[in-house]
């Protein structure tokens, strides 16, 4: 993990309030594994001192870093009004990654809305390219399809509203996976909003597979010291079975076994 600053390379509108971000950070790249994250400082957010934690979506041998984000609060407000040139502060990469799938696993993704950003790299890595999965409320919330096709990867979609693929949450098309692998070897990840990994850990369960799942999840410094970002996991060595982890060290990216169902 290093801080530094980081350049502002381009900061682009994708559609609606989705925006990707390209900053210069060699310090960073050389080192980042699929499902890790950022933690920014936004300097124009005055009184705001706390970093904002981002999963890396891509990586180049150039330095530079992409970020894919969706204003949902003042901090992405205003990192989406920054124009290239601007400074940020860097710290990373972070976090628990995703394992990549072995030499003879087919990789099966199930994202949610901007949860397609954090699996981005594990699938480009790839060696055999899988499915992407993607769940959303409507068409709008859908992102980096094309870029998930033209590395490879096919690509099946289910929206909430119907408008896109088929009417219904994505866990209807992993289902179809669980339920017959059609003689290949599949391996699960999956990121989104909680409720959608955990509706996930138990679907795989069902069907006495694993996923690896990321959550999303606040977090304050980022880096294990505050213990703000406390999830609820299994743990069959304690007295009541289960125990508190920190989303930013242990995690973000927990094997589905792991996840407390009750």
């Amino acid at each position: 993990m290093k801080t530094g600053k980081s350049e502002i390379i381009s900061n682009i509108k994708l559609k609606s309030d989705y925006f990707k971000v390209v900053f210069y950070a060699p310090h960073i790249v050389d080192d980042v594994k699929p499902g890790q994250f950022v933690h920014v400082q936004i300097n124009s957010l005055r009184d705001k001192l706390l970093r904002r934690p981002f999963s890396i979506c891509d990586v180049e041998k150039n330095g530079c870093l992409t970020v894919v984000y969706k204003v949902v609060g003042e901090g992405t407000r205003v990192l989406s009004s920054l124009k290239a040139g601007i400074v940020c502060d860097l710290m990373g990469p972070l976090g628990n990654p995703y394992s990549n799938p072995k030499d003879d696993e087919y990789p099966v993704i199930a994202a949610g809305g901007y949860g397609a950003a954090a699996t981005y790299i594990l699938a480009k890595e790839a060696k055999h390219k899988g499915v992407l999965l993607i769940g959303a409320r409507t068409k709008e919330d859908l992102i980096l399809i094309e870029d998930y096709r033209i590395i490879g990867f096919d690509v099946k979609i289910a929206t909430e509203d119907g408008s896109c693929g088929v009417k219904g949450f994505v866990t209807l098309l992993l289902e179809d996976y669980l339920k017959d692998n059609n003689g290949m070897k599949y391996r699960y990840y999956g990121c989104g909003p909680n409720p959608m990994m955990k509706a996930m850990a138990g679907l795989v369960e069902k069907y006495n597979n694993k996923a690896e799942l990321s959550l999303d999840h606040a977090m304050c410094c980022g880096v294990g010291a505050c213990y703000a970002c406390v999830v609820k996991i299994k743990a069959p060595e304690t007295p009541d079975g289960w125990k508190y982890v920190r989303t930013c060290r242990e995690g973000p990216v927990f094997s589905s076994d792991l996840f407390y169902l009750d």
